[in-house]
């Protein structure tokens, strides 16, 4: 398209057409604003000890849209809004996505609605009777017509605000823990089987711990050893996670890596020398717990149970520590106990094969 130039149109030509033109872009711009000023909706969420009260605030273009409405003006109204009410809270009801653990949608009764017509907004209030949920999950998904759209969630606690988020379209559902004894066991039941699942598909950590081991010793050695690990990697998994401290995971993996050639090669050169088992396992725990931490976060700390969540993933580490450890130490002390023979043997080979994974794994993270 051509715009015709002013210098071949008379003063009234061209007055006409830059009106034209200025009327064409207000069109516009009153066109965008109507079909979408704001993206947006409000959910408050406020947990008591008899129930949740909520708030709904959305805009009315949204609510329009839905009901194939074409007066706004109407449902800013008293009377259309009382016509509209039913017809609204039927259609955002099932859309709110409050859940309990169990994954059951939790039943909503609506107590009010009113305009807030200065904002072009309808605010619904509503409530849930009954004992929170120690987990509440939340995946408000009001206007899936509009990709853009976002629900801001605020979340207090007996009125004091515990957690805000911003969810959109297609975002996972977000789990709220109540700061009560029931949210404290939900944290539990999440974390520390988590804890247990990494340490169980984590064989470099497996491994070091292996080589740590290989060479035996009495209880009170081996205790000491797992517990300067647990030290080490406790201390840095809480900096990390608390982002007190960071280091990027292409430094920590193959770190890591290398720990466990280190302890392979100590056990080889070392043979019946100084045990100094404990100070490797806690100067490379502390390795170890950055990587540990990069699993935390992925799978993400709920804020407002932070200091449960942490202790929950660490416990559920140290019992699958436990479960991998102790069978292979008493393993391996049988094996001493019927041959010394086989006992070196075993070493051996064993801590060839940690060096070997453990140079291998040190490769592929640094090269590929």
């Amino acid at each position: 398209m051509m715009f015709p130039s002013a210098r071949g149109l008379g003063e009234g030509a061209c007055l006409r057409f830059f009106a034209s033109l200025a009327a064409l872009l207000l069109a516009l711009i009153a066109t965008q604003a109507w079909a979408h000023p704001a993206p947006f909706s409000y959910m408050d969420l406020d947990l008591q000890d008899g129930g949740i009260d909520g708030t709904l605030t959305v805009h009315v273009i949204d609510i329009a849209h839905e009901m194939q409405a074409d007066d706004t003006d109407h449902l800013l109204e008293p009377q259309g809004l009382k016509e509209a009410a039913p017809h609204i809270t039927k259609l955002l009801g099932s859309r709110l996505g409050l859940r309990s653990k169990e994954g059951a949608a939790l039943p909503v009764t609506w107590t009010g609605v009113e305009t807030h017509a200065d904002n072009d907004a309808i605010r619904l209030t509503f409530r849930l009777d009954g004992t929170p949920p120690g987990a509440l999950h939340i995946r408000p998904q009001l206007f899936p017509y509009d990709p853009q759209h976002q629900t801001f969630v605020n979340i207090y606690e007996s009125g004091d605000l515990a957690q805000q988020w911003i969810i959109a379209k297609g975002d996972d559902p977000r789990t709220y823990y109540a700061g009560s004894s029931a949210g404290v066991w939900e944290v539990i039941k999440v974390f520390v089987p988590s804890g247990i699942h990494h340490i169980m598909i984590g064989p470099d950590h497996i491994l070091f711990l292996f080589g740590l081991i290989l060479l035996g010793g009495s209880l009170g050695q081996l205790v000491r050893i797992i517990t300067a690990f647990t030290l080490g990697h406790t201390v840095t998994l809480a900096l990390a996670t608390l982002d007190i401290v960071t280091i990027p995971s292409t430094l920590v993996e193959p770190a890591i890596a290398l720990s466990i050639v280190v302890v392979g090669a100590d056990n080889l050169l070392r043979d019946e020398g100084r045990d100094v088992r404990s100070w490797v396992a806690l100067a490379f725990g502390l390795i170890h717990g950055f990587g540990f931490a990069s699993v935390l976060k992925e799978f993400g700390l709920p804020q407002e149970a932070l200091g449960w969540s942490l202790f929950s993933f660490n416990v559920g580490v140290e019992l699958g520590q436990l479960a991998l450890v102790v069978p292979a130490a008493l393993l391996l002390a049988a094996i001493r106990r019927y041959s010394p023979v086989l006992r070196k043997r075993v070493t051996v080979t064993g801590s060839i094969i940690v060096i070997g994974a453990g140079t291998w794994w040190f490769i592929q993270r640094v090269f590929f």
